[in-house]
């Protein structure tokens, strides 16, 4: 009778609580959208709907500090921790961190075309540079396929697009969660921002014309 109730109990707490009956992955999966264009207008009802906007997206996974302090680092051992043997930083963990705009957008007077790509961040204790790519991503860790990266191992820059200066600020509270996120989003302009530990990194960007 006590293993039945115990059985039962467990099953009431797993419809309950499912992700106790589960192991939630390392670094969870997170996505950043925003939309830029478009207008409020009313239908035919008399009701607003926003038209003609298009889709910016980031998709990438979330690693946690987990008790680390100064994920970081400084001087000679700056940006170690989390690149673990790469050239760039993935900018989060496990699959290639993708980025994907409908809209061409301009980064420091530099044009980015719509499409999809990997992003990626070369780290300095000065600043960071944020990197779009066309390398592919894999799907799932393949250390064979020398023609598309898992994270930002095996990177290149000879599939570079763009590069741009990232700016640094201190956070005045330390971030657990990796966070990749769009802010001050207008009509036809934003930035995209990086937040990790006690630092934010952010870069503008305008639709380009």
């Amino acid at each position: 009778m006590k293993r039945l109730m115990c059985l039962a109990g467990a099953a009431l707490l797993a419809s309950v609580f499912p992700a106790a009956a589960q192991q939630r992955p390392l670094s969870p999966p997170g996505v950043a959208t925003a939309m830029l264009g478009g207008e409020w207008v009313k239908n035919d009802r008399g009701n607003l709907v926003y038209e003609g906007g298009k889709w910016l997206e980031v998709s990438y996974s979330r690693p946690m500090l987990r008790q680390r302090t100064n994920i970081f680092g400084s001087g000679e051992e700056y940006g170690k921790q989390v690149l673990a043997g790469a050239p760039v930083w993935r900018l989060g963990a496990n699959q290639t961190t993708r980025f994907k705009t409908e809209v061409p957008l301009s980064f420091g007077g530099q044009t980015l075309p719509a499409g999809e790509y990997s992003l990626f961040a070369d780290l300095k204790e000065s600043g960071w540079t944020l990197i779009f790519s066309t390398w592919p991503a894999q799907e799932k860790y393949a250390p064979e396929n020398k023609a598309a990266l898992w994270g930002a191992y095996g990177y290149t820059p000879d599939k570079d697009v763009l590069r741009v200066p990232m700016t640094l600020s201190a956070n005045a509270v330390s971030l657990d969660q990796f966070t990749i996120e769009f802010v001050d989003v207008k009509k036809d302009s934003g930035a995209l921002q990086v937040l990790w530990d006690t630092v934010i990194a952010t870069v503008p960007f305008t639709v380009a014309r």
